[in-house]
């Protein structure tokens, strides 16, 4: 839609999606750059340097195991991505499919930092084997597990805090090896018809005040500033072995790297 309306938008600022997308649109002139005090003092890992776009939210990649679920099929709770290997997990995992899921695709980018590209899809295809459901949603596995149709689910963690935060038998576990996190964007359209209002809008999404309502509103989203609330179910982001991932650089390689992951995995053998 933003493409269509390229120069007439309808509206004036870009509201999430992954950071890639927002690399893609401003190699198509379809934003234009504004930083601001808030955007200066952010990490770079989180913006644009040229003030393209911003990210005001993370989330790291997960397992999100239903414990109960787990215990019935006899296998234990995984605590790496070599682990899911096991014979153990065979029918138990789903994950979305990097055909159709931004989340799928930041595993896989992940993956090819912690293994290198070719142990990655070597791996990947050893996986396809214990993956009951690759599914075109990035948050479908977790509907999986939430009902118990899977054991674990491979995703973005928001959907497992809230599980877990409301009691149900959820263990949240992020791999010793590392991974991945995403941080959604915020851009302003070209030809923005309330360009001002846009800026103080950008401002303040990065501001402590507009980065507290993630919390207050129940996102379970990390916030990208020190400083801002989090959820206690969350553990610090700081704590956690995240894996950084140069966007330009996947971003350019995409439609190679799925249908890579397509000839190699999805028909690697069950």
């Amino acid at each position: 839609r933003i493409q269509a309306e390229s120069g007439r938008p309808q509206a004036d600022v870009w509201l999430g999606a992954p950071s890639d997308n927002h690399v893609i649109a401003k190699k198509d002139g379809l934003t234009v750059p504004y930083k601001g005090p808030a955007f200066e003092a952010l990490g770079a890992e989180f913006k644009y340097s040229e003030g393209y776009w911003r990210g005001f939210y993370m989330n790291p990649l997960c397992f999100g195991v239903n414990t109960v679920a787990l215990q019935k099929a006899g296998a234990k709770v995984p605590t790496s991505w070599a682990d899911l290997l096991k014979p153990e997990y065979r029918n138990l995992i789903q994950m979305p499919t990097p055909q159709a899921s931004g989340t799928a695709t930041t595993m896989v980018y992940s993956l090819i930092e912690i293994m290198g590209e070719d142990e990655a899809f070597s791996y990947m295809a050893k996986l396809n084997a214990n993956i009951q459901t690759y599914t075109s949603s990035g948050t479908g596995p977790s509907k999986g597990v939430n009902v118990g149709d899977a054991a674990i689910g491979i995703q973005f963690s928001p959907a497992f805090f809230q599980m877990k935060a409301n009691g149900q038998p959820i263990e949240i576990v992020f791999p010793s090896e590392g991974f991945g996190f995403e941080f959604p964007a915020a851009s302003i359209l070209k030809g923005a018809k309330n360009y001002e209002a846009a800026k103080i809008f950008m401002e303040w999404l990065v501001s402590k005040k507009g980065q507290d309502v993630l919390k207050s509103t129940g996102t379970y989203f990390y916030p990208v500033i020190d400083d801002a609330e989090i959820d206690p179910v969350m553990p610090a982001f700081s704590t956690l072995n995240v894996v950084g991932v140069d966007l330009s650089y996947y971003s350019s390689r995409k439609a190679e790297l799925v249908e890579r992951w397509v000839s190699e995995v999805l028909s690697a053998k069950k």
